[in-house]
């Protein structure tokens, strides 16, 4: 597979998708809240990924959209919440998107490492 790379030096891809990627994986091990899946995604990432509510609510859309996700109102303690869990073409799909990325980061190691 071959990577777009922008004028800037920044990789295009597999960038562009590690939103998806991680908010599917955080979706496998059970249904959360958004803001629930931020703070899994902030904890199991020490820190790395600490994404805004305004980045992390339209890429659910987007997910549930492409029918990768599905979502259903929840409430709890007179809070209403959307509820997401991933479907199984979502479980699918990130299982693809894992062994891109696996193939996407052994090439930049293996360059890393003889560069």
């Amino acid at each position: 597979m071959i990577y777009a790379i922008e004028c800037l030096g920044m990789p295009r891809e597999p960038f562009a998708g590690h939103l998806q990627l991680l908010l599917l994986a955080a979706l496998q091990s059970r249904p959360m809240h958004g803001y629930a899946i931020i703070e899994y995604v902030r904890l199991t990432s020490a820190g790395q990924f600490d994404y805004a509510e305004g980045t992390i609510y339209p890429a659910l859309r987007q997910l549930e959209d492409d029918g990768l996700l599905r979502s259903r109102w929840n409430e709890t303690d007179g809070r209403r919440r959307r509820i997401y869990a991933i479907s199984a073409r979502g479980k699918k799909s990130l299982a693809g998107r894992r062994r891109e990325w696996e193939r996407f980061t052994k090439g930049v190691q293996a360059v890393l490492e003889h560069g």
